[in-house]
């Protein structure tokens, strides 16, 4: 299989990107500087430059490829949210979508299937309101992005392009996003829950990510969103329990709310507002979980 990542430098799109490969697709990835991206890539894996919001120059790639995964998009978590900040994270997953589309309606052959990537975000702040992918989405910022970064792909299942949509929660690595940031303050015995810690924690491990989006790009009748979460998620003072637990360290030291909207502003909802996103259609699917609980997959992290 020929695959095309949108996004895929990121922790999910070189994981991904090297699984692929590993089992002896063919993997090309979209990125705006081909020269710095080689040495975050597997080997093998081929770079093609774009600018992420046109077509230009990559798009005849269409007539290559069997499948798309959509990954682009600016971090939401580098930085605090100024205007220019939210204007560009929202642009940047709208373009970077219009600009796969084009690519699709242009080519005479097109690829059987474009995954789609979204967050739960998208269901916005829930409390403890269960959420498989049939709950609505939100109203806030990020919940927003989620809608328009969903919508910005649509348009391609009118060309019969089959399009699953993953909401992915919070991708535990070792090799970079929120984790090895997550247990800094364990290391210097200083861990603890953030805010009150009743806010639900919506975690898959990166391996689990990877597996899922393979899964839902074999599977012929796999559409529509999905949450990528593990089935059980669990608050955050019980999750850094398990992390203090874990790496044997104490998890008493809570970081107040005041503190954490101080230094980041909205962007501590994050932070503070979790979603007990399910995955309910995954699980119905058929996927088998490599990591169901979040102790088996601490430990392999750790």
């Amino acid at each position: 299989m020929r695959v095309l990542i949108a996004g895929g430098t990121g922790l999910i799109g070189t994981a991904l990107a090297r699984g692929l490969r590993d089992d002896g697709d063919e993997v090309i990835v979209l990125t705006r500087a081909p020269e710095k991206s080689r040495g975050r890539v597997a080997a093998g894996v081929r770079l093609e430059k774009w600018d992420g919001r046109s077509a230009e120059g990559w798009g005849p790639l269409m007539e290559e490829v069997d499948a798309i995964v959509n990954l682009a998009g600016e971090g939401i978590a580098d930085g605090r949210w100024s205007a220019e900040r939210k204007r560009r994270i929202r642009q940047s997953r709208v373009d970077a979508g219009r600009a796969i589309v084009a690519a699709v309606a242009a080519a005479a052959a097109k690829p059987a299937v474009l995954v789609q990537s979204s967050a739960v975000g998208y269901y916005g702040p829930c409390a403890d309101e269960i959420l498989t992918e049939e709950a609505a989405a939100g109203s806030d910022f990020l919940a927003d992005v989620c809608v328009e970064w969903e919508a910005s792909t649509a348009e391609v299942e009118a060309m019969d392009v089959r399009r699953p949509v993953i909401r992915t929660g919070v991708v535990l690595s070792g090799e970079g996003g929120a984790f090895p940031r997550m247990t800094l303050p364990f290391r210097l015995f200083a861990g603890g829950p953030l805010g009150s810690g009743k806010q639900y924690f919506p975690w898959i491990h990166i391996d689990d990510e990877v597996a899922a989006i393979r899964f839902l790009l074999a599977s012929e009748t796999a559409s529509g969103p999905y949450n990528l979460t593990a089935p059980d998620p669990l608050r955050n003072r019980d999750f850094v329990r398990l992390l203090g637990k874990t790496m044997r360290r104490p998890a008493f030291v809570p970081t107040p709310s005041f503190a954490l909207q101080t230094i980041f502003g909205e962007m501590s909802t994050v932070l503070l507002d979790g979603q007990r996103a399910v995955p309910a259609r995954l699980q119905d699917a058929g996927y088998e979980y490599v990591y169901s609980g979040v102790e088996d997959a601490l430990r392999a992290l750790l």
